[in-house]
């Protein structure tokens, strides 16, 4: 069991603009405002989620606080609304967020009931775990059913945007994968420690095929997206996972999922709609906000050292009050 729990307010949404301030860490043309706003983001979401349970730390977290069963559509608006701003929000509103989910996670701390060691969610391997598998998730999606591969200039940028984008949590910045061969390298040495137990399982399934009785968007979006994340996925990743699907499931949303999402590049009003209905309304109105944004104060991006210390004082200084409690919050 947890050892402290934090009271979580009604659901909000942020309370400035996405843009005011700047372009935030990447800024206009960049792969990552490419990819974290493309369709196949929410089917790389769900990936990264999923596969997020095979930490067994993160499990324990997630086992222990609950908030995916009691409240899982509210939960995982706040989580995608985190990695969105990160990606396409301006600094002000990236270092708070960032803050505040610090500080969400600090409260989480417990015993790991396979180890018997105490577990934190804000331990830098866990989260460097959380981070590199969201990345990797939605290039992994927006290659297989979008546009395509980058080119070697823009994944070169998009790992290292990666890099910049894990300073604003506990990960070592010297320990985030650099390129697609480092990613690799990463998850062969990171598979001996990753494991499955009777609570990931469910955490998994759960995410992949949630019950009706949490209601009808949540049901049937995460039943629609389950196949093509799973067709995404190496076999020694279904097969410990316990959501191994046939090869002609792969094949066939493969197909279906391109022209799904070849349909709603082409809409951007299709995609706000589907958003918030598929994810929530939190996250549907960030991606509403980025497509009207207008030019910010200051036209450039910065460096999130340089965000920390006008907005929060000092690196992990207090926060300002821009975020309600939630966002971010996926446990």
């Amino acid at each position: 069991m947890t050892e402290q729990t934090t009271s979580r307010p009604a659901f909000g949404a942020p309370t400035m603009p996405l843009r005011a301030t700047d372009y935030g860490f990447f800024g206009p043309g960049s792969p990552t405002w490419k990819v974290w706003t493309a369709p196949t983001a929410l089917i790389g979401f769900q990936r990264a989620v999923t596969l997020e349970h095979f930490d067994p730390d993160l499990t324990a977290s997630v086992a222990d606080v609950g908030g995916i069963y009691s409240d899982p559509y509210g939960r995982l608006d706040h989580t995608f609304a985190y990695f969105l701003i990160a990606a396409v929000g301006d600094s002000r509103m990236a270092v708070s967020a960032a803050d505040h989910l610090m500080k969400v996670h600090a409260a989480s701390t417990g015993i790991e009931p396979i180890s018997g060691k105490r577990y934190n969610a804000n331990n830098p391997a866990s989260q460097l775990w959380i981070h590199v598998t969201g990345w990797h998730s939605v290039l992994k999606c927006y290659e297989m059913y979008g546009p395509g591969t980058l080119t070697p200039d823009e994944e070169q940028r998009f790992w290292a945007d990666c890099v910049v984008a894990a300073e604003l949590q506990t990960c070592r910045p010297s320990d985030v994968p650099t390129s697609r061969d480092e990613v690799h390298d990463y998850f062969e040495s990171v598979r001996p420690t990753l494991c499955v137990s009777e609570r990931a399982r469910r955490g998994m399934h759960y995410l992949l095929h949630t019950p009706l009785d949490r209601g009808p968007r949540v049901w049937a979006s995460s039943r629609l997206v389950a196949p093509a994340a799973i067709a995404t996925l190496p076999k020694w990743m279904r097969t410990l996972g316990g959501f191994d699907q046939p090869a002609a499931v792969d094949v066939a949303y493969r197909a279906a999922t391109r022209a799904a999402v070849s349909n709603m590049s082409r809409s951007p009003e299709l995609m706000d709609r589907l958003v918030s209905k598929a994810i929530g309304p939190m996250t549907g109105g960030l991606y509403r906000q980025h497509r009207h944004a207008g030019t910010p104060t200051f036209a450039h991006t910065v460096t999130v050292a340089d965000a920390r210390a006008k907005y929060l004082g000092a690196p992990g200084g207090a926060g300002t009050a821009a975020y309600p409690d939630g966002v971010g919050a996926s446990h």
